[in-house]
């Protein structure tokens, strides 16, 4: 293994980490501030408990967070140096407006928002979580206006005396389409992740006829939340995909293992054997899907991945511009599917729990479902950035700058894969720690601690013996 598989490995396994707490966070925040919203409104209590229950999941989330951010700023200079140098100018910007604006606002307003429960007025303390709410969501859109600028760099030129990309123009980079578009899925799928959590947690309770009073309406507003989420990111989805398509034609080629390219073009939701074109067994296929996602109509045409790499051979010159299609066939579908499962669990929980119902013991498989829900946000979105970054090899700067070029040129393989071992044991430490955490926090409950033998036989237990 080389220095730059090893580097590789190690970015995409700290940022899908450093990501399963960013959509959480953000998610957290906002259905916090509206908890919060409801009891600075209405005065009662179960909203005030629900508040601070929800807010303690929300700051473990948040701290482990930044812990692991900042690991993904280091990375730039250690393994990717000649990324950095090439894109520093442009790259530079939104995170340093990022660091700036967004993240002093959100860490500024969390801090009176934890020490200001009885020192500041209600309203004042209200707004101050609203604004930890606006402040991560700022940082999301500096990040992902970043991220943009790999996926479809505008508003910079190469400089040709030091063969570098100059920043031209700042509003094009933070106007950037993909970036607009990309900020609307990632806020859904915050949401998402954030409902999941809700559900999971307040089902435990409520299975153990716990809490009742608090968590009831809390579940409700999880359920809706999610099937909201839902519906918004199928949508913003959708408009990435056209956009994509448009873009990155080779992504949504590989997306499908598309070899040829076709009108209309199917989507095959399932298939058995080899994704190079020539070796399908077996497959479950809807006519016109495939063109509708990449072109909005059911008879579009779809460039295929053949004639798409003779193109790209044809302006960047000899090379190889697949990406691994096996990996982005099956990350675009699971991410799909765990979506539509996350939106399958509202609905059946929205009907169930209607008009002031609470399912019994005998809804036993709602309850399994409602709390193992809390997984599928956060693989929706692993495999969401997988397929997002995956697709867009062999380039770190699409159609600027490729990925083999990207890496430090005087860092060995031993010393990537010693920082490899490393982060990823601190990683899984940090895991444990968070899990632990978050577990133990959910099953004390937002009334104290969990009461001795409240637990149901047979039900899986939300934590470790503490």
């Amino acid at each position: 293994m080389n220095a730059l598989l090893l580097a590789r490995w190690q970015f995409g396994i700290t940022t899908v980490y450093h990501f399963l707490f960013v959509p959480l966070t953000i998610g957290l925040a906002f259905l916090t501030a509206g908890l919060q919203t409801a009891w600075v409104r209405t005065g009662k209590d179960h909203y005030l408990r629900s508040t601070k229950f929800f807010g303690k999941l929300f700051l473990i989330n948040f701290a482990l967070g930044v812990a692991t951010g900042i690991v993904q700023e280091f990375q730039f200079g250690m393994a990717w140096s000649e990324y950095s140098r090439f894109v520093g100018d442009v790259f530079g910007a939104p995170l340093a407006i990022e660091g700036l604006l967004a993240f002093f606002l959100e860490s500024t307003f969390l801090g009176l928002w934890i020490f200001g429960w009885d020192r500041l007025p209600k309203r004042v303390h209200l707004a101050c979580i609203w604004l930890v709410g606006i402040g991560t969501a700022l940082s999301a859109y500096f990040i992902l206006a970043a991220n943009a600028w790999m996926q479809h760099p505008v508003g910079f030129a190469l400089d040709p005396a030091t063969h570098t990309a100059r920043l031209t123009s700042i509003w094009a980079v933070l106007g950037n389409s993909t970036a607009v578009v990309s900020f609307a899925h990632t806020i859904a799928g915050a949401f998402l992740a954030a409902g999941t959590l809700m559900i999971a947690v307040s089902a435990w309770h409520l299975r153990r006829r716990q809490n009742a009073e608090t968590l009831r309406p809390t579940l409700r507003l999880g359920l809706a939340t999610v099937l909201v989420a839902c519906l918004a990111t199928a949508v913003t989805g959708d408009v990435d995909g056209k956009i994509m398509t448009g873009q990155q034609p080779m992504k949504m080629a590989a997306a499908e293992a598309l070899y040829h390219t076709s009108q209309p073009a199917s989507f095959s939701l399932f298939t058995i054997g080899s994704l190079d074109g020539k070796s399908e067994v077996w497959s479950v296929r809807v006519p016109g899907v495939l063109s509708f996602l990449a072109t909005g109509s059911f008879h579009g045409k779809v460039e295929g991945v053949d004639d798409v790499r003779a193109a790209e051979v044809a302006e960047y010159g000899p090379g190889t511009y697949t990406p691994v299609i096996s990996v982005t066939y099956w990350s675009f579908r699971l991410m799909i599917g765990f979506g539509v499962l996350a939106g399958l669990v509202a609905v059946l929980g929205l009907w169930l729990t209607r008009r002031g119902r609470t399912p019994g013991p005998e809804r036993r498989w709602f309850w399994r479902a409602a709390l193992w829900s809390v997984v599928l946000s956060p693989l929706a979105a692993s495999f969401g950035w997988i397929f997002t970054e995956m697709g867009r090899q062999p380039w770190s700067v699409f159609g600027v700058l490729a990925t083999k070029e990207s890496v430090s040129p005087t860092v060995g393989a031993a010393t990537v894969a010693t920082s490899l071992i490393v982060l990823t044991a601190l990683y899984g430490l940090l895991a444990v720690i968070e899990v632990g955490l978050m577990l133990r926090t959910a099953r004390r409950g937002p009334d104290g601690p969990e009461l001795p033998g409240s637990a149901v036989e047979g039900e899986p237990h939300l934590g470790f013996a503490y």
